[in-house]
């Protein structure tokens, strides 16, 4: 196998880990002033991610670092071309940032409520735009001979690039629900299962047609496989939800996440940036890669570091495992965060 091929699979994998685990995370604060009714619950929701969220981030951090790196032309084609929506992406990820950790500096409730809106806003543009992102990628954007962006921000905002924002945001929702589900106990947990069930026919039908017009318009015969195991994730969520199994409904969630990942990536290959203008003018893991020699040490570096973050954030996950609720929230003092 090629080291170009290798290298797009792993920046494959390193988007899926990133929308696999930011994905709740984004679900969680799209929920935050759904579940939490008053300040103390609201702790409880933003808690189960408060020790997780930022290493969720070095997904996306390491995913555009190798991309970068490992096919440069890509990188710059995409950071260009896409400036604006990238550019809301990253302000909405800093004040999101932010707000988990100013939001608990003073005891006034006008203050909280501000970063609570900040977390809302900082979560849901991302996980809209992603999809637009995502899916304009897969469909094509107007390329020159020299793999320059000649399109406009209208132009991405295209029916089917909207509907893949559509169904990452919902999807994201369904996965920050069953995961809040899954850590918390009381109210909280009642009311998650409740929104998870609304969410799971959503996420059914936005992303059973997203994917759908993906694999007829620009599927290959092995993206049925994916496309059709990420439809059986939503149902097994939903399944499982139904009957009280948060265990079962969050794989299921995360099962859904990385195969529909799975299909975009599988349907782009070996094409990185296609161009509308005509095959020529786009971009593959051919023409858009660093040299051999860059890819090749790159691998080494990925093959020794990558195992480490892995399992340390194994084990983050792991002492962090069990469920929260309100009586496991103390009396807040005025330097207290969270």
């Amino acid at each position: 196998m090629e080291l170009t091929t290798v290298w797009f699979i792993i920046i494959a994998f390193l988007w899926t880990s990133y929308f696999f685990l930011e994905g709740f995370d984004f679900g969680v604060g799209m929920l935050l002033p759904v579940l939490g009714r008053d300040d103390v619950e609201r702790r409880v929701v933003i808690n189960t991610i408060g020790p997780v969220w930022d290493g969720n981030e070095v997904w996306f951090v390491v995913a555009g670092a190798a991309m970068f790196a490992a096919f440069p032309e890509w990188y710059a084609t995409l950071f260009s071309g896409f400036y604006l929506p990238l550019l809301f992406i990253l302000l909405a990820l800093i004040v999101r940032g932010v707000a988990f950790e100013y939001r608990g500096k003073r005891d006034e409730p006008r203050w909280r409520a501000r970063w609570d809106k900040a977390i809302f806003w900082g979560s849901l543009i991302p996980a809209f735009l992603w999809g637009v992102v995502f899916a304009n990628i897969v469909r094509g954007v107007p390329l020159d001979a020299d793999h320059e962006f000649t399109g406009t921000l209208a132009g991405l905002l295209n029916p089917y690039a909207l509907l893949g924002g559509l169904t990452t945001m919902i999807l994201f929702v369904l996965h920050g629900a069953v995961f809040l589900a899954l850590k918390t106990s009381g109210d909280i947990r009642t009311q998650a299962r409740r929104v998870a069930g609304v969410a799971a026919v959503a996420a059914v039908a936005a992303g059973g047609s997203f994917l759908l017009i993906t694999q007829l318009e620009h599927g290959k015969p092995v993206t049925w496989l994916t496309a059709g195991g990420a439809a059986a994730g939503l149902v097994l969520a939903a399944a499982a939800n139904g009957r009280g199994r948060e265990g079962w409904a969050f794989i299921g969630t995360g099962t859904a996440i990385m195969l529909a990942v799975a299909t975009l990536f599988t349907a782009l290959f070996p094409d990185v940036m296609p161009s509308t203008l005509g095959a020529a003018s786009g971009l593959t893991t051919e023409n858009a890669a660093s040299t051999p020699y860059t890819l090749t040490i790159m691998t080494w570096v990925a093959l020794v570091f990558t195992p480490i973050v892995m399992i340390y954030q194994g084990w983050s996950y792991w002492v962090f495992r069990k469920r929260i609720g309100t009586s496991h929230i103390p009396a807040r003092k005025p330097e207290q965060v969270g």
